[in-house]
């Protein structure tokens, strides 16, 4: 066990002190006519056919999005209860739809549940955060991970390192390494000598001197030190120590030594002034200073009267006079019941900290919230991986150019607790793509475009341009939702994973018009996607869910009573010809047969078997191809020859 884990028990007091906490429109209905062609209400065909009681899981999809784009929450319900009687296991913004439709019809209990369902799946969500309680906080932590590469810092040994701050061009440090400060004394906890402060020089290059003692015996006793910080103008230095002052030990009623905060002040060349700061106590520890930017305000973790958990982080204001003002817990936004410590405010307002209180990888993680201008804190953050590992992770420092230093014990270290240097990858990354009609590839100009993050939450809209194009500027390693919106065409939500290393990511999305355009000559099967109507195998018997694709034939003819269309079946090449043939025209007089069974005139009605006389590529006798090819060739036409 490393001598960093203090504050939260009396036994490791000094240990605590050493090591650092070792964590997403309308579907707009087009209801025109015109002399040559008219339109075929994709949407309302579904919803009738639905209602003869057909079920199909992507019909209630498509129903229930074109309800919840119009904002006819209502409905969306009801066909949203279809989706998910039919099968659970839908995407995560289907139970988020689902969980907002319902609250539309007081089933908020029901709600609630598809609401735990979506935080599952996607993670924490700010619409949902009374059910999310970071039960999806792994990816969280994924999001936020990549952005920085970690090596080990030149400096570290065999020993503990730890707690890093820098002054000029010196890397300042606690280390447990022997002998530095002359003491043979040995810490019980941890087998290893008392922790001195200690200092690196850093070149140019980056590379690291032999680190020396920092400030000699007027900062380092033979008990620890540690978690240095200075002021902006390097003449003060506030600093952890045992309660050791003057050659005097101070104990608590169990005769512990305890942790404190000292400062020293800089007399020429040397360090001196040694003082412990005015709120210290021998009866709990105070530890880990942190200075605001402005260095008005020191943040530091202790276990005090009115800590939260086992150890919390407070602040407290400097005077101009150089005194304290009362000492303030950070409140539970911060704290937890666990530790919390190690602080660290950067130039632009950001406190970093460490904390096994919160979900994360493993031991102490490393958090960060933003720093608000009345005080206060926006949400915490787990900075993710490969700063945060399955140990302990803590001390982090960063300067303005996001790169710094932090300590862990994670395997693959040089000693118990090392520093590792780190540095934010500098990745550009580019999302665009170019929208085109589904049926015709048209190139669509004006599509608004909208990008969400994972949790649905509007970033950016653009619109497309007369190349169909569009494009945003995204972060690296990002998941993202893109939705596609134009007059007269369904709606649509793409997902898309953005790469980790410079370059762009290509998106493109075709999408389908939500009145389906027909002309003499076209096929009424490409409005409802129908490639085939199902036959038994080598039969001509017409099977349920061959029903379910004439259902919306049916409904098209009934909708459009001098409509005539003519029924085409067609197979692949295997098997012979003559088998084909035959083949073909049972399916296709089958399907005439059951139409007009359901109440469509035999005289608006043509039909034919084409076997396998045109194939759609070269698939044919002795050709090698595969499944998706032969799939090609195995289709259900149905021409329109005539409309009045």
């Amino acid at each position: 066990m490393k001598i960093k884990n203090i504050i939260y028990s009396t036994l490791l007091i000094a240990f605590f002190l050493q090591n650092g906490y070792s964590q997403k429109s309308k579907i707009a209905a087009a209801n025109k006519k015109y002399d040559s062609y008219s339109y075929v209400d994709a949407i309302k065909t579904y919803e009738r056919v639905a209602e003869k009681g057909y079920k199909d899981e992507k019909m209630f999809q498509k129903l229930g999005n074109a309800y919840y784009f119009n904002a006819e929450l209502q409905k969306a319900a009801k066909w949203y209860t279809e989706l998910f009687a039919m099968n659970t296991n839908q995407d995560p913004e289907y139970f988020y739809r689902y969980s907002q439709s319902l609250k539309s019809i007081g089933k908020y209990d029901k709600a609630n549940e598809m609401l735990e369902q979506f935080n599952k799946k996607s993670g924490n969500d700010n619409r949902a955060k009374l059910f999310a309680n970071n039960k999806n906080y792994l990816e969280e932590i994924k999001a936020n991970s990549g952005h920085y590469t970690v090596t080990n810092a030149e400096i570290n040994s065999e020993f503990s390192d730890y707690g890093s701050a820098i002054l000029g061009n010196k890397l300042i440090f606690a280390s447990s390494r022997p002998n530095e400060s002359g003491s043979n004394k040995v810490f019980k906890q941890t087998n290893e000598s008392f922790t001195d402060i200690l200092a690196s020089e850093i070149a140019a290059d980056g590379k690291m001197a032999a680190p020396t003692l920092f400030g000699g015996k007027e900062i380092n006793s033979k008990f620890h030190e540690s978690s240095p910080v200075f002021s902006k103008d390097g003449k003060t230095v506030y600093f952890t120590r045992n309660n050791f002052l003057d050659g005097k030990k101070g104990k608590d009623a169990t005769r512990t030594m305890l942790l404190k905060i000292y400062k020293a002040k800089l007399e020429g060349d040397s360090w001196g002034a040694v003082t412990e700061l005015s709120f210290n106590s021998n009866n709990y520890n105070v530890a880990h200073p942190a200075l605001s930017p402005d260095n008005k305000t020191l943040y530091f973790a202790s276990d005090m009267p009115g800590t939260l958990g086992q150890s919390d982080i407070f602040k407290v204001a400097i005077k101009a006079d150089g005194t304290f003002g009362t000492p303030v817990n950070l409140g539970n936004t911060i704290n937890t019941e666990g530790r919390e410590s190690f602080p660290f405010v950067s130039e632009d307002n950001k406190l970093f900290f460490a904390s096994d209180g919160r979900p994360g990888l493993g031991g102490l993680d490393i958090f960060m919230s933003k720093i608000e201008e009345n005080g206060g804190f926006k949400v915490v953050e787990n900075i993710g991986t490969p700063i945060n590992s399955s140990q302990d992770d803590f001390a982090l420092i960063i300067d303005s150019e996001n790169k710094g230093y932090f300590s862990s014990n994670r395997t693959g270290g040089k000693g118990f607790d090392d520093i590792y240097l780190f540095k934010q990858i500098i990745c550009k990354q580019k999302l665009e793509g170019i929208i085109t009609d589904i049926e015709s590839s048209q190139m669509l100009s004006n599509v608004k475009v909208s990008l969400f993050n994972e949790k649905f939450e509007l970033l950016k809209e653009t619109i497309s341009n007369d190349k169909g194009l569009y494009s945003f500027e995204v972060e690296c390693g990002k998941n993202y939702y893109v939705r596609t919106e134009l007059v007269d065409y369904v709606t649509k939500e793409s997902t898309i994973s953005i790469g980790t290393q410079d370059g762009v990511t290509n998106l493109a999305i075709a999408i389908e018009k939500a009145a389906c355009k027909v002309i003499v000559g076209g096929d009424l099967a490409k409005c409802f996607g129908i490639k085939v109507i199902y036959f038994d195998l080598d039969k001509s018997l017409i099977t349920d869910k061959a029903v379910f694709e004439l259902e919306k034939i049916l409904d098209v003819l009934k909708q459009n009573p001098k409509m005539k269309i003519d029924v085409r079946s067609h197979t692949d090449s295997r098997q012979s010809a003559n088998y084909n043939q035959s083949l073909s025209e049972r399916r296709a007089k089958a399907t005439l047969a059951w139409l007009v069974k359901n109440g469509i005139e035999a005289n608006r009605l043509t039909g034919k078997g084409y076997g396998e006389s045109q194939l759609l590529n070269n698939c044919s006798d002795n050709v090698k191809c595969t499944e998706e090819e032969h799939q090609i060739n195995r289709r259900s036409e149905f021409i329109v020859v005539a409309i009045e």
